[in-house]
């Protein structure tokens, strides 16, 4: 997405605050950004709770934990697949493949990880077996788990090759190849036209009934990260068309956390979502920032639609019954403020400096991540398992620092 489009969004999203926000023309001839200069007043108004931020994050430690746990995962028994291969998760492998690589200005590397590698080789094999390698999941794990996980693993195959093709800047035969499958699997009917089947087991954010709107977001994001004008193909277009309609169709009726990542896609591919759509989703999002100057996944991840007796009930309590935590955490603060960066909202904005400080201030310094809370179980949070959404709050944490350090 051009600077234009972004500035778009962000002009878009001036709203009425204790003090009138001032817009500024760029200087750039044509685009127009809102600069959130609310005043001395309004800064310490809303910073005068949060702890003194320390002078910068450290990603030296950030890439090591995301390191370290990228090598677990790839060795965890669960994970294993046939061929050699393992599953490519959405809360650690595919953050990792998002996030590692924008460490790498800050390391002095110049080349991919060896994890990066690992994970690569591991999507390329089984886009290329696609026709003989087993879905990470079938019939034996209930019903429809087959359909699902090929939807599923054909959106985040695309997502990753296609984030990787773009900081080369050529699409690979092999990406190509993995969107083909994507596009294949694709909903031509029905009332999810557009979308794919996904995994749902019941885990919020990445598996559960609403994930659907999730999984179509991420394969928006893939063709708009795509290089070459992938998304100008006329041979695309019906399968596009039937994915915009679906984005736009069902936006407002999904938490708010996904149309977060709905609004990501948008940035990269104009007029996904309707300026008034992204207008919205900025608006709620600004509504929804805490006192700390971060965001919570419990109050960003519940709909009205299908709800019922116990969806009420979870927004309180988890499915094991344990309370759900309703306090800042590291993925939702860094998927919005990364997000926002992506949407042109200025680095002088009050909700972005706070959003900001908090992901600062909230790096755990010895071991490089960022908490994250799971909205299904409490766990241990010193086992494999118990820091899954700990990974994903650390990747995109890296993603919003980064981001800002680029900008």
């Amino acid at each position: 997405m051009g600077s234009a489009d972004r500035g778009k969004i962000a002009r878009s999203a001036t709203r009425v605050l204790p003090m009138k926000p001032i817009l500024i023309k760029a200087r750039k001839p044509g685009i127009g950004i809102l600069a959130a200069w609310f005043g001395a007043s309004l800064f310490a108004a809303g910073s005068h709770s949060e702890p003194r931020a320390s002078a910068a994050w450290n990603p030296q430690a950030a890439a090591a934990y995301l390191d370290r746990r990228e090598s677990w995962w790839m060795a965890w028994p669960p994970a294993t697949r046939d061929h050699g291969t393992f599953c490519v998760s959405c809360h650690t492998a595919v953050p990792y493949a998002l996030a590692r690589p924008a460490l790498r200005a800050a390391l002095g590397e110049v080349s991919p990880s060896e994890n990066e590698r690992k994970l690569l080789d591991n999507v390329t094999l089984r886009v290329r077996l696609w026709q003989t390698a087993a879905p990470f999941y079938t019939e034996s794990s209930g019903a429809g788990k087959t359909l699902q996980s090929r939807g599923t693993e054909s959106i985040l195959n695309a997502l990753i090759l296609a984030s990787t093709d773009a900081r080369s800047g050529k699409l690979s035969d092999n990406t190509r190849a993995a969107f083909d499958h994507m596009w294949e699997l694709q909903n031509k009917t029905g009332d999810q036209r557009g979308a794919w089947a996904w995994l749902n087991f019941g885990n919020e954010p990445f598996e559960a009934a609403d994930s659907q709107y999730y999984g179509a977001s991420l394969a928006a994001v893939a063709v708009g990260t795509a290089p070459e004008n992938y998304r100008t193909a006329p041979k695309l277009r019906s399968a596009l068309m039937l994915l915009g309609d679906y984005m736009r169709r069902e936006c407002d009726r999904q938490p708010l956390i996904h149309q977060v990542v709905s609004l990501w896609a948008s940035t990269g591919w104009r007029g996904l979502l309707a300026p008034t759509q992204q207008k919205t989703i900025v608006d709620n999002i600004l509504d929804k920032q805490q006192p700390d100057g971060g965001w919570s996944l419990s109050s960003l991840g519940w709909t009205w639609m299908g709800s019922n007796l116990r969806s009420l009930v979870n927004l309180w309590i988890r499915s094991n019954d344990t309370p759900m935590a309703a306090k800042s955490d590291g993925y939702a603060t860094g998927l919005i403020v990364f997000v926002l960066e992506q949407a042109g909202v200025p680095n002088a904005d009050a909700h972005m400096q706070r959003g900001r400080s908090w992901l600062v201030r909230n790096q755990n310094q010895s071991e490089g991540q960022w908490p994250g809370y799971s909205m299904v179980n409490r766990r241990d949070p010193s086992s494999g398992t118990g820091r899954f959404m700990n990974d994903a709050a650390t990747a995109y944490a890296v993603l919003a620092l980064t981001a800002t350090d680029c900008r």
